[in-house]
């Protein structure tokens, strides 16, 4: 069924923009019923929710990060993306891209590590 694929730097610099594309396969991310969300891990530490954005393309961010983000998409192909300005090194993480249906469990991208330098 839905595939997703996350892409962008592997490693970015301090105090830069970091940059995420998210492509979907096999659905449509404007589909009724649908979220398209952006989750990390840092190393050795649990899932943080970073935020989505709805299939009618509005945005919701974590208030921890709500400042430094924004998720938009580009309905002709099919992609999301996360920018997160000002990283720093506690940024470094795992990122995933979802698909979230509200009552199913998630489909998952299968994960892009970042590194953010000092």
């Amino acid at each position: 069924q839905v595939q997703l694929q996350e892409s962008g730097p592997g490693l970015v610099s301090s105090s830069q923009t970091l940059s995420l594309t998210c492509t979907v396969f096999g659905g449509s991310i404007t589909t009724n019923g649908y979220f398209w969300t952006w989750i990390r891990q840092p190393p050795g530490k649990g899932l943080e929710w970073i935020g989505l954005i709805t299939y009618s393309g509005s945005p919701y961010y974590s208030p921890s990060l709500k400042s430094r983000t924004s998720i938009s998409r580009d309905t002709s192909k099919n992609q999301f993306t996360l920018q997160l300005s000002s990283v720093t090194p506690e940024d470094t993480a795992v990122y995933y891209c979802a698909r979230d249906g509200g009552s199913s469990p998630l489909d998952w991208g299968q994960g892009t590590q970042v590194t953010v330098s000092s």
